[in-house]
């Protein structure tokens, strides 16, 4: 690893190593007086209904913030983020470590003094306020010190689209490319969402029980995702006709294919929104990457990615020569 690359990883680093210290510090400093069993989970309106056993909360929750921070220093090393947009990704770092301390904290907070067996302290919603505030002010500074660290820069600046594969097309002929893409994650998430959302609502929670439902759908839908290069541009669907992703021509600077490493540049599988890109990710590997004209890219892993690539850089000079 480079000098620069040290620092950039050290400044992610930094706030989760913080926020996971101060949790540890904060548990260690208030144990006597939380009860054996504390309040977990909480409704809408603040009340506590699922409770676990101290030390089941501190295995469970102990481990969020190093995995979280382990991935974002993966992003920002390895995550293919230039300029303004790792400057964005380390400040986000600093936001989300600072949000998830906060509200852990104040969990146990709440949970201070409560008799064994007795009720459980609520959770005033006011404490959400307060934790997009203090990751508001934590993201500020993390973009402020990622200044002292030189952002990398994007090998592709300044880089017209002439040098791009093309395929030759005779003039008035029609072209258009076509693949399937998909994991085998896809149905497997969708069935232990379904579970989950029937077990949330024989519990009687039905808010979560139906956003989990919204969301198995969502995950059904593109368990096999269409993508296709034609005279509208790069479009993915699902098995259904919407929801679908459309970068049209006009929008497109020029298209590449290279390897994308999903976590390390998205941070995971699905539609990814990250700075600077977007893109549907369903594993690492070959994909098409879009460079928009606003500088945005967006990326969609899917077989024969070099010939999709070719034939939408053949189609966006026709469109740009009005043909």
């Amino acid at each position: 690893m480079t000098r620069k690359n040290l620092g950039r990883a050290t400044l992610a680093a930094l706030p989760f190593v913080l926020a996971f210290l101060i949790h540890l510090i904060l548990f260690i400093a208030l144990k006597d007086r939380l009860p054996t069993r504390l309040a977990g989970h909480f409704d809408v309106s603040g009340d506590a209904n699922g409770h676990v056993d101290r030390t089941a909360y501190v295995l469970a929750t102990a481990p969020v913030l190093p995995v979280l921070g382990a991935v974002w220093v993966l992003m920002v090393v390895r995550g293919r983020m230039y300029g303004r947009a790792h400057r964005l990704l380390t400040g986000g770092g600093w936001a989300v470590a600072a949000f998830l301390q906060y509200v852990l904290g104040a969990a146990l907070i709440v949970n201070l003094d409560t008799p064994e067996g007795g009720p459980a302290g609520s959770f005033p919603m006011w404490h959400l306020a307060v934790a997009f505030g203090v990751a508001a002010l934590a993201g500020a500074a993390g973009l402020l010190l990622a200044r002292l660290v030189p952002a990398p820069e994007d090998p592709d600046a300044g880089k017209g689209p002439a040098g791009r594969e093309r395929i030759v097309l005779a003039d008035g002929e029609v072209a258009g490319w076509a693949r399937t893409t998909g994991a085998w994650w896809t149905p497997v998430g969708a069935l232990v969402l379904a579970a989950t959302a029937t077990g949330f609502g024989y519990g009687g929670n039905w808010y979560v029980g139906t956003g989990l439902l919204v969301l198995t759908l969502l995950v059904l839908a593109f368990s096999r995702a269409h993508v296709t290069v034609d005279r509208r541009g790069l479009t993915v669907s699902g098995l259904l006709p919407w929801p679908r992703v459309q970068v049209p021509l006009e929008r497109i600077e020029s298209a590449d294919t290279r390897q994308v490493d999903a976590v390390a540049e998205f941070g995971g599988w699905g539609y990814r929104i990250r700075p600077g890109r977007t893109g549907f990710i369903v594993r690492s590997g070959e994909a098409i990457v879009a460079r928009q004209t606003g500088g945005r890219e967006f990326a969609v892993t899917v077989e024969d990615s070099a010939t999709g690539a070719a034939l939408l850089n053949t189609l966006v000079d026709r469109n740009r020569a009005g043909r």
